[in-house]
């Protein structure tokens, strides 16, 4: 049995495993190893590569807006860090969050916290929003939240791409998957993989996405996050919707360009969302749900055509839909960067830069997000987000 060692070892190599590889092996207070353990090397289950691939900062907890001011951040900055031909498509077309009157108040709270951390969201009432996007159907909306800048959608292959290139030149990735946790004591000192192979490590990051949950069990762990299923539905529509950004009705039901095409979905309803086991599209779910209500918000849409769908895995926090992030207050070497429920890959590059200071530095620098730690799930305590999608 080969037996080989590390300082740190992630578990999982998609953008949050990746991006936190990155970040270590660019910090220059980090002289140690780095390994990064995939199972799949073509990502092709990935959550990073079957999402939306898409960033905002319409949320209500500051923590998490500025997590994703942090990733637009990065986004702009990308030649700098990777190179002149570094390029994700970011398309800075905005979110457009719609309120009824049920929803009304919550979209005022939320932007008065947005405000606050200087977000560029501006509210728009029902003629405002008739004003600015004549497509759409406004009589029964009281109000609109759009994103004017910091918000859109971008390419997933090619960020994740970027990351892993940058990162396998200081840290070794491995094909294998993790099937067991050697513990010595309150210490994680090691993997098993399923082919026999260990691996020792000084300090163990959790980046594996919706399996996180399993991996923490093998360390003796209770983390609450499961993979949920998500489908995409891809479609064309003959009629012109100029400047549509992504769009999300008060049902849930959202929509954004993709090139020539549209990408489409809602979340399922909670008593049909139990924990993903395979990958086969709801189509019924297009057919009773989205394109009804497409079909009523945007009345082009009535003769869509539906082109394709698939269907992806959120790591989905049954506690909270908000990332756990931070150290094991007992098993000091076990790291969580998971849980995410959606919007982990616009915040991968803040929480590869948080982990790699807790590792390096000890501490949070950059961006305090102790509020992420897993301390509240030992304590049952859920973080609530309001601007969940």
């Amino acid at each position: 049995m080969s037996s080989e060692g590390f300082d740190v070892v992630i578990v999982g190599g998609a953008a949050i495993g990746s991006a936190t590889a990155y970040f270590l092996t660019h910090d220059l207070g980090f002289d140690g190893s780095v390994a990064v353990v995939e199972r799949d090397p073509t990502y092709a289950h990935a959550a990073t590569t079957l999402s939306a691939a898409s960033i905002r900062q319409q949320f209500s907890t500051p923590e998490n807006i500025r997590m994703s001011a942090f990733g637009v951040a990065f986004f702009r900055d990308l030649k700098t860090r990777f190179g002149a031909d570094a390029d994700i498509g970011f398309r800075e077309r905005g979110y457009l969050l719609l309120a009824s009157e049920t929803g009304e108040d919550t979209l005022l709270v939320n932007h008065e916290v947005q405000k606050a951390e200087g977000a560029d969201i501006v509210l728009m009432d029902r003629e405002a929003l008739a004003d600015n996007f004549r497509w759409l159907k406004t009589s029964d909306l009281r109000l609109g939240a759009f994103g004017r800048s910091g918000e859109g959608w971008f390419d997933a292959h090619s960020l994740l791409t970027l990351l892993r290139g940058a990162a396998r030149k200081g840290a070794t990735y491995i094909h294998g998957e993790v099937t067991g946790i050697m513990r010595d004591g309150a210490r994680v000192s090691g993997v098993t993989l399923a082919d026999g192979r260990q691996i020792r490590c000084g300090t163990l990051v959790n980046a594996a996405g919706p399996q996180a949950g399993d991996v923490a069990a093998l360390a003796g762990v209770k983390l609450p996050v499961e993979p949920r299923k998500r489908c995409v539905f891809v479609v064309a529509c003959r009629a012109a919707l100029p400047g549509m950004p992504l769009m999300v009705d008060p049902t849930g039901v959202w929509i954004r360009p993709e090139g020539e095409v549209y990408i489409c979905g809602v979340s399922p309803p909670e008593d049909a969302d139990a924990r993903a086991t395979d990958f086969d599209v709801d189509y019924s779910l297009f057919e009773e749900v989205v394109w009804p209500m497409l079909a009523h918000r945007v009345p082009a849409m009535e003769e869509l055509k539906l082109q394709r769908a698939w269907a992806g895995h959120y790591d989905y926090n049954t506690l909270d839909q908000n990332a756990v992030i931070g150290r094991h207050p007992e098993v000091t070497s076990f790291i969580f960067a998971n849980g995410f429920s959606g919007h982990g890959l616009q915040q991968s590059p803040a929480t590869g830069r948080a982990v790699a200071e807790l590792i390096v530095h000890g501490k949070f620098v950059s961006l305090d997000l102790t509020i992420f730690g897993y301390e509240r799930v030992m304590a049952g305590r859920p973080v609530k987000e309001l601007n969940v999608i």
